[in-house]
């Protein structure tokens, strides 16, 4: 985690410009999105975590569609810089894999792209976090890379330094993580898409 957090601070200025207007050109995932803000609001609404923030392009884009939304993230820089962006927002730092938030506190959890840097054996607690933290029945949404294996991640965003491993995964292993974890999957898709060359969804809600 240190080593993810110390990249995405170096790369956090031209991280947020690149990925700035990618859901222009991403239709089903802007879908996606507006369906899980519907699932929280026909539940009776609360608020929503977007856990692995970055810099609030997503927690903004809730807030829009009506949701109580608020961004936590591993790099201090992201957060400043989501502070920045979105004065009207609250932003925290804070870690997937020990999260500060209160049992059954949060009515809906996003997780998009921020999974991608979790190692396998990490996974399990995290979704264990993402359970806890959420109301009985409360949904959840993930993204994520799809395929098999992990690379070194050296340099990107602007050529600036980094160090992290990017790890790609089929959807049926991360529905069976979830299942484990205590969530039942409702519906999974794969896109192509300026967000991701293969990207995975995942629409999932905590057992009661």
């Amino acid at each position: 985690m240190a080593d993810t957090r110390d990249s995405y601070d170096t790369v956090a200025a031209s991280y947020a410009e690149q990925v700035r207007d990618l859901l222009v050109d991403a239709p089903h995932e802007r879908a996606a999105l507006a369906l899980f803000a519907e699932l929280v609001l026909a539940a009776g609404g609360g608020p929503v975590a977007d856990v692995g923030c970055g810099p609030g392009r997503i927690t903004a884009l809730l807030h829009q569609h009506g949701l109580d939304a608020f961004g936590i993230d591993l790099s201090p820089a992201m957060i400043e810089i989501a502070r920045r962006d979105h004065p009207h927002l609250r932003f925290e730092v804070g870690s997937m894999t020990d999260l500060a938030l209160a049992d059954a506190s949060v009515a809906g959890v996003v997780a998009w792209y921020s999974l991608i840097h979790v190692p396998d054996e990490e996974i399990g607690p995290v979704f264990a976090h993402f359970r806890r933290v959420l109301r009985p029945g409360g949904p959840l949404l993930l993204g994520f890379h799809v395929g098999d294996g992990s690379r070194l991640k050296t340099e990107g965003y602007g050529g600036h330094p980094m160090n992290v491993h990017v790890h790609r995964r089929r959807p049926e292993r991360v529905a069976a993580w979830l299942g484990a974890a205590g969530f039942t999957v409702e519906a999974q898709t794969v896109v192509s898409s300026p967000e991701s060359s293969l990207g995975g969804m995942i629409f999932a809600r905590r057992v009661p």
